[in-house]
């Protein structure tokens, strides 16, 4: 039987160095922490990949400190637009959500349409619907709302009145979670959720529900969760990269993940990060941000970071 192994990242928008109090600094670490020992549990169990990863997002989707879910940015129209996604590495099933506004826990969703497997992705009411005839529960858009989150939204659109919006920090510009898993029986899953960035257009959508973009599994290679410039790793098909560098050129995990985020996103100028786990367990965490809200769990160990720590 394989060691299970758990990887989780709740975005490369992390807050500034400077700008990190000790209190926001455990709040994050504590949310980190509370997230990876949710889904390993699933894994110690003798469960699937798959659930795994889902039960890891739900619970970052839950918590205000990430963009995803409750705490999610607001788009330029001053409302939510929600993603999600995940994928199975044995049969390559997968399901996503794209721009949905009533969902309280989109990852669940799609992790239903993965078992349905026919719609694979569902956008904005009709993915609402799907989800309400479906017994999954649904709220207000407002539900979704903290003043933090309307804080950055006048933010931003002050920076495009001034045009400075380039200068913007990363945690206005980004902010994703995800989580990716190897289980007991050799399989993998990645699973991906996001707000998009604060001020996006009304009706954008990322590279969070694109399955070969942000979000990739494949048990003969390895699972990738991305967090960054969406419109990039669309471009790029970013996590089917890393698999395919893995499978036609035999890179390793690391080479071929680190390539991607420092080279390829690097030179594209584009905010970027992962976390992956290959079928032999191996984890890497690559960022070309300041900082990213990540951690890792097998066996005992256990560990979390949001800057270079």
């Amino acid at each position: 039987m394989t060691t299970p192994v758990l990887a989780i990242h709740g975005g490369c928008g992390a807050i500034p160095k400077a700008e990190l109090t000790p209190e926001l600094d455990l709040a994050a670490r504590a949310a980190l922490e509370r997230a990876l020992k949710a889904g390993y549990a699933v894994l110690e169990a003798g469960g699937a990949a798959i659930d795994a990863v889902a039960e890891a997002v739900v619970v970052m989707e839950n918590d205000p400190v990430f963009n995803a879910g409750y705490g999610a940015a607001l788009n330029k129209g001053g409302f939510h637009e929600l993603d999600s996604s995940i994928m199975e590495g044995t049969t390559g099933r997968a399901g996503a959500v794209a721009g949905a506004r009533r969902l309280r826990n989109p990852v669940l969703v799609a992790r239903r349409l993965a078992g349905e497997a026919d719609p694979l992705l569902l956008i904005g009411e009709a993915a609402d619907a799907w989800a309400q005839e479906h017994g999954f529960e649904t709220v207000d858009n407002s539900f979704f709302t903290t003043p933090s989150r309307q804080e950055a939204l006048e933010r931003m659109l002050e920076r495009e009145r001034q045009g400075t919006l380039a200068a913007a920090p990363e945690r206005d510009k980004h902010g994703t979670v995800g989580a990716v898993a190897l289980d007991r029986h050799g399989h993998l899953a990645a699973a991906t959720s996001t707000g998009g960035y604060t001020a996006k257009p009304v009706g954008r959508v990322g590279d969070t529900p694109i399955i070969g973009a942000g979000t990739w599994a494949d048990d003969r290679t390895c699972a990738v969760s991305g967090t960054g410039k969406g419109e990039l790793f669309i471009r790029r098909a970013l996590g089917h990269e890393i698999h395919a560098r893995m499978l036609y050129q035999g890179t390793p995990l690391e080479e071929a993940a680190h390539a991607m985020i420092h080279t390829e996103m690097t030179a594209l100028g584009g905010g970027a990060g992962l976390c992956a786990v290959d079928h032999e367990g191996n984890v890497t965490l690559p960022y070309n941000t300041e900082g990213m809200y990540r951690g890792w769990m097998k066996g005992e160990e256990l560990y979390v970071a949001v800057h270079e720590d």
